[in-house]
């Protein structure tokens, strides 16, 4: 199949960038998006021309290296899919296909398509671990966890911190991300000591590095790779109001089901 790109290129943070027009005719339907890239990337040093910069690592839906934004899609087409896991079938022979890289101010541009993306990584710093003895495995009795709670941990914690979320979010909003790495450790028992700091010190984390507030238009969750809740928002400010305005105790007991 043959497709025009249309692929923003851009050498730094502080350069001017634009689009630039490739055409590739050898495309297989079969294809991923990345491998795609690959081949257009093997064209443009056939003529001697400086490849396309972007992310990939596992190039299987796990890590969110790849992020991009497809037709103004973070992602692309179809739904609960990294940029790696599009395979070319969806899209028609002939198709023009507008390639940008993931557009918010916290995310500068190191080149192209790729994005700096640290500070999510700030904000796990800021909160994201549990003091629990990390020695030898624990009897997996000892902390008993009702299933419809490990159920939700799961859920938050399916989190990759791609960062899809905050190129669709029209505020740049960090929430969700931050919101699941919060979630998915104060849900579980391990999790308790450090609950109410977490939540504190990740949302003014989130907030210190220039991220938007969340105004509920749920674009995140519609784009998230891993279909990450926004139920997940809510529980994390009720988290964040009690760590502000209580400054609750630590208490670990049972835990109920939300």
């Amino acid at each position: 199949m043959r497709v025009i790109l249309h692929v923003w290129r851009q050498d730094g943070p502080d350069a001017k960038g634009g689009f630039e027009r490739h055409e590739l005719s050898n495309v297989e339907v079969d294809m991923s998006f990345l491998e795609m890239l690959d081949t257009l990337n093997e064209q443009l040093i056939v003529a001697g021309q400086d490849p396309v910069t972007f992310d990939s690592d596992c190039r299987e839906g796990i890590c969110g290296a790849c992020s991009c934004v497809i037709n103004g899609r973070p992602h692309g087409p179809g739904q609960k899919s990294t940029t790696c896991q599009i395979r070319m079938r969806a899209f028609r022979d002939g198709d023009e296909i507008w390639i940008e890289p993931f557009r918010s101010g916290t995310f500068p541009v190191v080149k192209d398509l790729m994005v700096d993306r640290t500070a999510f990584e700030r904000i796990i710093e800021a909160g994201g671990y549990i003091s629990t003895h990390s020695g030898p495995k624990p009897e997996p009795n000892a902390s008993l966890v009702p299933h419809p709670i490990a159920e939700e941990a799961m859920d938050a914690a399916e989190c990759i911190g791609c960062g899809a979320c905050v190129a669709a979010c029209p505020n740049a909003a960090a929430m969700l991300f931050t919101a699941a790495k919060v979630s998915h450790l104060g849900l579980l028992p391990q999790g308790q000591p450090e609950r109410w700091k977490r939540a504190k010190s990740m949302v003014e984390q989130m907030d210190e590095e220039g991220f938007g507030a969340c105004t509920n238009y749920a674009e995140c969750q519609d784009v998230c790779p891993k279909g990450v809740s926004i139920r997940f928002i809510g529980r994390m400010n009720r988290d964040y109001m009690k760590a502000s305005l209580c400054e609750p105790e630590v208490q670990i007991g049972p835990l109920k089901a939300h």
